[in-house]
């Protein structure tokens, strides 16, 4: 069975951090980009950062540019969402997905993890 895999969430205070992983089982990940995004009660799911297949290229949602990042590591089959100086404003539902280099689109992304709470609050 081809799934992700997401842990790492949890309740913090702002200002701290979290460190998202993202596993994969049944497939490697090599060959896919891998975006994490992000749903908050009420609103839209929003993408937050990505990783290109060979990890050359990141990209980061203006949203948490300087405080996220990004990375992967194909011997371990695995991706990383470093999250610092976190804010109330972060809190979500954070989700993985692989999909096709060079696409931040989420519709074209194929597989997607049960997805980890982050909530941000004092």
């Amino acid at each position: 069975q081809l799934q992700l895999v997401e842990s790492g969430g949890g309740l913090v205070q702002p200002g701290g951090f979290l460190r998202l992983s993202c596993a994969a089982s049944g497939f490697t990940l090599d060959g896919y980009a891998i975006g994490w995004f992000r749903q908050a009660p009420g609103k839209e799911r929003e993408g937050v950062s990505w990783i290109s297949s060979s990890g050359a290229v990141t990209k980061y949602a203006d949203t948490v540019k300087g405080r996220f990042t990004i990375s992967r590591d194909s011997g371990k089959n695995m991706v990383y969402l470093q999250m610092n100086s976190l804010k109330p404003e972060d809190t979500g539902v954070y989700y993985c997905a692989a999909g096709p280099d060079g696409d931040y689109d989420p519709s074209d992304y194929d597989y997607w993890g049960q997805g980890t709470q982050v909530t941000i609050s004092s």
